[in-house]
């Protein structure tokens, strides 16, 4: 397990207190799990992603992960309609523990209310909260 301050947590991005990050790309969030939650997992061997098109509500599920350790749920960081996935994770779902905001990414969320982003955890609480754990 990494160190609090081992772990990657970049400033441009939001994070939820369930440890999924999010971040605007243009119209779009992009969406994923933490350094933290990755690290948490272990060696992550499955990921279970939502359908195109399908519409998620903030804060409910909308797939799992599952570890050597563990499965984890996924929660979704906004409201909206899933339009891309990372279909790449299928086959090669370490790219989680590997690169968890760039090539790990999960979903893109068309987003109902893109303000709900602004209601996330910026990179310093996320760490606050992170020092509680």
């Amino acid at each position: 397990m990494k160190e609090l301050e081992e772990l990657i947590i970049p400033e441009d991005l939001r994070y939820t207190n369930d440890h999924e990050w999010a971040k605007a790309d243009g119209d779009l969030i992009v969406c994923g799990v933490s350094d933290y939650a990755q690290d948490q997992l272990g060696d992550i061997v499955y990921v279970e992603l939502p359908q195109i098109g399908d519409e998620l509500e903030q804060g409910g599920q909308f797939g799992t992960v599952e570890s050597v350790k563990a499965v984890a749920e996924l929660y979704s960081p906004v409201s909206g309609e899933v339009v891309e996935i990372n279909t790449t994770l299928e086959d090669s779902p370490q790219l989680v523990n590997q690169d968890p905001y760039g090539n790990g990414w999960m979903i893109k969320i068309k987003a109902k209310d893109p303000g709900q982003l602004e209601g996330l955890m910026d990179a310093q609480q996320y760490k606050e909260l992170l020092k509680g754990m």
